[in-house]
């Protein structure tokens, strides 16, 4: 049972109390009038029982009201509480929306940082190429004079620069930059030249070796795209190492 019903259920056992009481004073007091007036008793004997129901309805009207004023201050109790519960929550969710939408902007910010810092230094991609393997060794149809044909030493094998090794370089550049340079550098595995020092132009050979006259350009993902530079070798004698360096604006 809930507490208003209970409230109401109090308030009318209350009233119908204190009715029945002053119901029976009342006819204390109008028996003892009919004991002195004896005509008085037909005229007044359904004057307290109309009475008693008349009160009996107005309790019930009264707890029924009661109860329902009581309920209906519940559900505006109710009421208000979720809309402030339903406030909270949205207030909530636009402070998590915010903060979400904060840290997305300072990521953002954190990453073209970091790519704006890349691209300066440039992308370096390195690749390393064997030496030249020739399909066919050509032997002289004459020796040099004074020399026996015996005695003479095979000719060195050579590559011609159609059968050169080729590699691509690729580096990965975002989408949205804006290429400023591309460095080209070339030189054999085991030399320690600096790098400074070994930069070839493309197009250009350099001890049987030689980068393409052009990089190309190709999509990657919807966020990056790739720039790629060909490299032939073509030496039989040692494998050369092809270091491409791109750097790139924001």
């Amino acid at each position: 049972m809930s507490d208003p019903v209970l409230a109401a259920i109090i308030t009318a056992t209350a009233t119908i109390c204190m009715s029945l009481l002053q119901l029976r004073f009342s006819l204390g007091k109008d028996g003892g009038a009919r004991m002195q007036a004896p005509n008085g008793r037909r005229k007044g004997s359904r004057g307290p029982f109309a009475v008693l129901v008349v009160i009996i309805i107005a309790s019930a009207v009264g707890g029924f009201a009661l109860s329902q004023w009581l309920t209906e201050n519940e559900r505006v109790s109710q009421n208000a509480l979720q809309h402030e519960l339903q406030d909270r929550v949205d207030q909530i969710t636009r402070t998590a929306n915010q903060l979400e939408q904060t840290r997305a902007g300072a990521r953002a910010e954190i990453e073209t940082g970091i790519l704006r810092k890349l691209g300066t230094d440039g992308v370096v991609v390195l690749a390393t190429v064997g030496a030249c393997r020739p399909s066919l060794i050509i032997t002289p149809a004459s020796t040099p004079p004074g020399v026996s044909s015996e005695s003479a030493p095979p000719p060195a094998p050579t590559c011609a620069e159609s059968e050169a090794n080729t590699v691509t370089l690729c580096a990965t550049i975002p989408v949205n930059a804006t290429i400023t340079e591309v460095e080209l550098y070339t030189r054999p595995v085991q030399s320690d030249t600096p790098w400074s020092t070994s930069r070839v132009m493309a197009g250009q050979e350099s001890g049987q070796a030689r980068f393409a006259e052009k990089y190309v350009e190709s999509p990657d993902s919807p966020d990056t795209r790739q720039v790629c530079q060909s490299f032939a070798h073509w030496s039989t004698e040692h494998a050369r190492v092809a270091r491409m360096v791109v750097r790139y604006g924001i």
